[in-house]
């Protein structure tokens, strides 16, 4: 299952369909596939601390979900799913336009195209994002009049979901137990097997975990996209403890693709991590291996390019061929899936 190769279906029977709290297991009950070159490990999430050394180093994105799916009335009164990726600096808003009925990405809208939001907002389409001469998934737009974003979701919004889960989705349900700051549109989902008595674990072994923010957008998982421009920022403190951690010979385990983005996104050329904070675009791959990170948690998602591309540029190809391989037929995948957790 390769980067250019595994397009193909997620398994027929392996989508997990809703959390594992209703499948009769913890967060931290899930598999865990420790993948090392040459060697595969089955466990549980839970089994993590065990996995790591002490002096390796744990990075979390501490950004909060929001909820960030909304019913919008189209002209014709018909009803649509409306999904806030972000706000801009600006104020303007990033969205994705949802069909009635099937609940795709709709991608045959003009700009001017107006939406009626709860509340009495009006959303106008106005470019394409971000290339706003070519118009697609993702749309910048105006809201009118100007509201709250956070209040206004809390409101009248609810978590974003796809077809594969079964039911309605609670906040907490999208939520991981270390999230502190709101603005994602989709939850880092490589985080929420953690709990507060892993966490405890891993400090206690000697493993510190260290903080960044990263809102992550909507990832229309239908379409394959790389990540748009996200939102992010790697304090002080955890830029010094990653370089200190690489310096010292020890593993950077990143939780997440978003974690990964981050880190790469502040690391130079030279390998030093520094602090920052704005817009990252950055796509990992072949063009662009990683300087910082050298241990990945992940779940298990879509077989698409630009993810498998970022686990092949942290852990190589073989290795990511590996576990998607033995992972056929055993492991769930998705936001509420199993998870593997790739080491050098």
């Amino acid at each position: 299952m390769t980067a250019t190769t595994s397009r193909g279906a997620v398994p027929m029977g392996a989508e997990a369909t809703e959390p594992p709290e209703r499948r009769g297991t913890t967060r931290d009950g899930v598999r865990l596939m420790a993948v090392r070159p040459g060697s595969l490990t089955h466990a549980r999430f839970s089994d993590l601390p065990g996995l790591l050394d002490p002096g390796d180093l744990v990075v979390v994105n501490t950004s909060a979900t929001l909820p960030a799916r909304l019913t919008a009335r189209r002209a014709d009164g018909t009803t649509t799913p409306v999904h806030l990726s972000t706000t801009l600096d600006d104020g303007t808003w990033v969205v994705e336009v949802r069909r009635p009925g099937d609940d795709g990405p709709e991608t045959g809208l003009e700009p001017g195209a107006a939406l009626t939001l709860p509340g009495g907002v009006r959303l106008v389409l106005r470019a394409g994002f971000p290339d706003p001469a070519r118009p697609g998934r993702l749309w910048r737009a105006a809201a009118t009049p100007a509201v709250a974003v956070p209040a206004y979701l809390a409101r009248h919004g609810a978590p974003v979901r796809y077809r594969h889960l079964r039911g309605p989705l609670a906040l907490d349900d999208v939520q991981n137990v270390y999230a502190t700051e709101p603005g994602s549109a989709e939850n880092a989902s490589a985080g929420r097997p953690f709990t507060d008595r892993l966490l405890v674990r891993l400090v206690a072994r000697g493993i510190p975990v260290v903080p960044l923010v990263l809102h992550a957008g909507v990832s229309s998982p239908e379409l394959h996209e790389p990540p748009a421009p996200e939102r992010y920022r790697v304090p002080e403190v955890t830029a010094r403890l990653v370089t200190a951690t690489r310096a010292a010979g020890r593993r950077v385990v990143a939780v997440g693709t978003t974690v990964t983005r981050a880190l790469e996104t502040v690391t130079g050329t030279d390998g030093v991590t520094r602090p920052g904070e704005g817009w990252t675009d950055l796509v990992l791959g072949p063009g662009r291996p990683v300087r910082a990170v050298t241990g990945l948690v992940t779940g298990l998602h879509e077989p698409e390019a630009s993810h498998l591309l970022l686990l092949e540029a942290v852990a190589g190809r073989d290795p990511v061929e590996r576990a998607y391989a033995a992972a056929a037929g055993t492991y769930l995948w998705h936001e509420f899936g199993d998870s593997m957790l790739f080491l050098p």
